[in-house]
């Protein structure tokens, strides 16, 4: 068989394997929210896609990188891969593709969080979390001194200046050791490895550090996973800044490989909540970031969460909380939640509870019944602002409403409504909803019993959980917001 035709022929078996192991429920398309699941094992995540995250409508776990890395317990050790084996301290090759599966059948998709920029920053020798025997430029059986760059002008090799597009892209990050990405053969080997997690069912990938790799390397490696460019397959980018004058490296130049982190939209955020003036966010399209359809949003993220450049669990008059809402039912990108773990906020290297095995209770507030899981993603404010998000999100910003520069109310189209209050004192007002007359569930309070918690019943919830609010003949509502609070309502929650 000639050569051409075998790859052909393996190429189309990989299709079809993806394929048969995805979600394939109609309703997947409307399910966009993405939770990225920090420090969570697989078993964990299987499990908790089964209880909560399908149920309650989310679209994507994104998982921790599942590649053998070196050792510790410390969140970092995942981004220091030492071989492609799918081998972490979250679990071993098996429990990874059950945990697909599992979110799988309960419609939900995996994105991988994928290193494709380097590898590990360990001085002298070491053994991996799968045994793997290596060192900083010497992975056995996989790369050698010569598939890394070296002496490129700066102090021990290392980004100094990051602005420069030779040292973003050809320099190490933090010591890491910096894959290059032009040589054939260490293409060769990432597309193996992409392949690989597709083969075990992963929908997407989040390239780490992609703003160090030039796009058109990227792209090189990413022309040669099975899906790429089509709606089955989910590409995100970390590409940090980009946006500002004096930045070499563009966010702009990676749009043709897939969405694009938006740091500045979380910034934007935390600047707004804490600083009373909301109405500030009314129109972000105008920033001169990416624009809405390949972006992906965050309130915070890992990195954030721990640098306190975003809005966190521990930020003051329950602007984290507000802040989501905001996100959630905003028009601008892909919105990821983060859920993570307590001691995160406070410690930059500790690693997660329990070994990373994770249990969410309830709403999931509690982080002493969760054993020190914060389980962002049931608490009950942003698990409904998730189903306000499916159903209004092909709906345009309408009714625009801002008495005060601390609060703020809109409509999406016809299909939902949400006005904040990020003040200490109660909103007393009539406001236009621009959705039909009825009766709706508080989807920020509680929502329909069993949409409300993660559970669906014949298609539909039963008696709301939350505040029932009345909308009058002409699309009116007359209702009091209390302080540091919110209201959405939406048309399939009445």
């Amino acid at each position: 068989m000639g050569l051409h035709l075998l790859f052909t022929l393996v190429a189309v078996l990989l299709v079809l394997n993806i394929a048969s192991s995805s979600p394939s429920t109609d309703s997947d398309v409307k399910k966009e929210v993405i939770i990225q699941m920090f420090q969570w094992d697989w078993d964990s995540i299987g499990e908790e896609c089964t209880e909560f995250i399908g149920p309650a409508g989310y679209g994507f776990v994104q998982v921790n990188p599942p590649a053998e890395h070196i050792q510790g317990s410390q969140w970092w050790t995942d981004y220091q891969p030492v071989s492609y084996k799918i081998a972490s301290k979250h679990g071993n090759r098996d429990q990874f593709k059950r945990m697909v599966e599992k979110c799988h059948a309960a419609g939900v998709k995996v994105i991988a969080d994928t290193l494709f920029n380097h590898m590990s920053a360990m001085q002298g020798h070491g053994n991996g979390t799968a045994g793997s025997t290596f060192s900083k430029y010497e992975y056995p059986g996989l790369y050698s001194y010569k598939d890394f760059h070296h002496d490129r002008g700066t102090q021990n090799n290392e980004i100094v200046d990051f602005n420069n597009r030779n040292q973003l892209q050809n320099c190490e990050l933090l010591g890491l050791a910096d894959l290059d990405t032009k040589s054939d053969f260490v293409r060769a080997r990432l597309v193996e490895y992409g392949n690989d997690l597709q083969s075990l069912g992963v929908d997407g990938f989040r390239i780490d550090a992609a703003k160090h790799i030039p796009t058109d390397e990227l792209e090189a490696i990413l022309l040669q996973l099975p899906g790429f460019r089509s709606p089955s397959l989910y590409i995100t980018q970390e590409v940090f800044g980009g946006t500002q004058p004096g930045e070499e490296v563009r966010a702009t130049e990676y749009l043709g490989n897939g969405d694009v982190h938006v740091f500045e939209y979380a910034n934007e955020i935390k600047a707004a909540f804490l600083s009373g003036n909301i109405a500030s966010l009314k129109d972000l399209n105008s920033r001169g970031w990416i624009l809405s359809a390949s972006a992906n949003v965050f309130v915070v993220n890992h990195d954030t969460e721990r640098l306190d450049h975003t809005l966190t669990a521990h930020s003051p008059s329950n602007t984290y909380t507000l802040g989501h809402i905001f996100s959630l039912a905003y028009p601008y990108g892909r919105v990821s939640v983060l859920s993570s773990y307590e001691k995160g906020i406070e410690d930059q290297d500790v690693g997660p509870p329990n070994n990373g095995k994770a249990k969410c209770i309830g709403t999931g507030q509690d982080t002493n019944v969760n054993q020190g899981w914060l389980c962002q993603h049931r608490w009950t404010a942003i698990a409904g602002m998730t189903r306000f998000r499916n159903v209004v999100r092909d709906t345009r910003l309408e009714n625009w409403q801002s008495p005060q520069g601390d609060r703020i109310a809109f409509s999406r189209g016809n299909a939902g409504f949400v006005a904040i209050n990020n003040s200490d004192t109660p909103w007393n007002s009539t406001l236009f909803t621009g959705i039909p007359k009825g009766c709706y569930c508080d989807v920020v309070s509680g929502g329909s019993s069993g949409r409300s918690h993660g559970r669906t019943e014949g298609g539909k919830g039963g008696g709301c959980t939350g505040r029932t609010l009345e909308v009058g003949d002409e699309g009116n509502i007359t209702i009091e917001v209390p302080c540091r609070s919110a209201i959405g309502i939406h048309v399939e929650e009445t």
